[in-house]
């Protein structure tokens, strides 16, 4: 059975030069379970074989089962943290098929399901997919998120650069000075009004990678980018004639 009490390390590793930070850090994956009042022994006989089926894995850890909140609402909040080494080894133990059959069998001892990943990526642009739905996967795939950023980084890049050239900002500085500047503006006006949109938008395509999307919504969705991004490309070829 998975332990109730989340265990936390304060040992500093020995000192090796060979070893990056990193590699100090696994991938944990985290889920919040609604489970209706009185199925409380149900939910933990079932988490039970769960844990039990991850053991088998490789890469697998730990698993920590944290003490329930009580809701007013007629219902139960449980989560779970699993631990793996590595990015690779918790997906393969969360595309698997001993998963999924134990996952489907314990739809009837929760009513909604959610979580979050923790790894590193593009796929933090991409991670406000919530919701009752198994999506297991770190991210859309490459193809898509580089498509994706791509479409929210040409218009960012080309209006930057015209209003800092019709400004006069950052002209005359050191091409180094200046470019990380404009590294940070960019990176920052990405990540917190961009990319959030853009997900937002596109998310009937910007699926997780595991779930099959079906053939016509990936050419609508890449399709879509495509067309936008060559609108723009005439647009500002306009602009700069």
């Amino acid at each position: 059975m998975a332990s109730l009490d989340s265990q936390d390390s304060q040992t500093a590793p020995d000192s090796d030069s060979s070893v990056s930070p990193d590699d100090y850090f696994y991938s944990t994956f985290v889920a919040e379970y609604i489970v209706p009042k009185g199925h409380e022994a149900l939910f933990r006989k079932w988490y039970a074989r769960l844990t039990k089926a991850a053991r088998g894995f490789s890469g697998y850890t730990r698993t920590d089962l944290c003490p329930p909140l009580d809701c007013d609402d007629g219902v139960v909040k449980w989560y779970a943290i699993v631990h793996f080494r590595t990015p690779k080894e918790l997906n393969r133990w969360l595309k698997s098929s001993d998963r999924a059959e134990i996952f489907e069998q314990g739809r009837e001892t929760f009513v909604a399901y959610r979580y979050k990943s923790f790894s590193t990526g593009l796929e933090g642009w991409f991670s406000s997919h919530t919701g009752g739905d198994e999506s297991s996967s770190l991210g859309p795939p490459p193809w898509k998120q580089v498509l994706a950023v791509v479409l929210g980084l040409y218009p960012t890049l080309m209006i930057q650069g015209m209003v800092f050239s019709a400004l006069g900002i950052m002209q005359t500085w050191p091409m180094p000075t200046s470019l990380v500047i404009n590294n940070l503006i960019t990176s920052s006006i990405l990540t917190w009004g961009v990319m959030p949109r853009i997900s937002r938008g596109l998310s009937f395509w910007l699926r997780p990678a595991y779930r099959l999307t079906a053939l016509q919504t990936n050419v609508m969705g890449a399709g879509l980018v495509i067309a936008a991004l060559g609108f723009m490309v005439s647009i500002f070829n306009y602009l700069g004639s």
